[in-house]
């Protein structure tokens, strides 16, 4: 089994920056890929970037780059959510999702472990 920690979250005014930490523990070595999503309320799950440990390739969702960033330890322990110039619509709870298998994957459906998550609150 894999464990996922979501940590970082807050109450933020618009504007502010905001890291978020994903930390990784048990069996990791069969993980190929972690992602960040973030869900709001009656809303699905929706992708925002993942990692390809192997490669080490980092991916950012379109229509959050430039905004959030991927970072990580390399160690495969930690991965870091950068968020900037934080908008009301980027309220939700945030998680981290962490998938086996070959292909990277934006679908949160493939992705067996996930965090408990962790809530952003952007007001106004």
């Amino acid at each position: 089994q894999v464990q996922l920690a979501e940590s970082g979250g807050g109450r933020v005014q618009a504007g502010a920056s905001l890291t978020l930490a994903c930390t990784m523990s048990g069996r990791a070595s069969d993980i190929t890929s972690t992602g960040w999503f973030r869900q709001a309320p009656g809303k699905e799950r929706e992708f925002l970037g993942r990692i390809a440990w192997s490669a080490g390739h980092i991916y950012v969702a379109d229509f959050v780059r430039g905004r959030f960033m991927i970072s990580t330890d390399n160690a495969k322990n930690t991965l870091s959510l950068h968020m900037n110039d934080l908008e009301p619509g980027d309220t939700a709870t945030y998680y981290c999702g962490a998938k086996r298998g070959r292909n990277a994957s934006d679908n949160p459906d493939n992705y067996a472990f996930w965090g408990q998550g962790t809530q952003v609150t952007v007001s106004s």
